[in-house]
């Protein structure tokens, strides 16, 4: 198998599995459309903590290495 075609397979699973989900959340949203929008909103809210959690912590190791002091 060639990159070419390995990278085109790569790309028609991404899509594959794209439409599956988006397909599985309109049949939710359509059978279930109150608990799929909190549920949605829930997960887009924690996602959005944890990102600005992960910003917050972030930091450059060599911020934390202090360079030793000789006497």
């Amino acid at each position: 198998m060639t990159d070419s075609s390995r990278a085109g397979a790569n790309i028609t699973v991404l899509l594959a599995i794209l439409a599956l989900s988006a397909g599985t959340m309109l049949w939710l949203f359509w059978h279930y459309p109150v608990i799929t929008a909190v549920a949605t909103v829930a997960i887009l809210a924690t996602l959005g903590v944890s990102a600005r959690l992960a910003r917050s912590t972030d930091t450059d190791m060599t911020e934390l290495k202090r360079p030793e002091q000789s006497f």
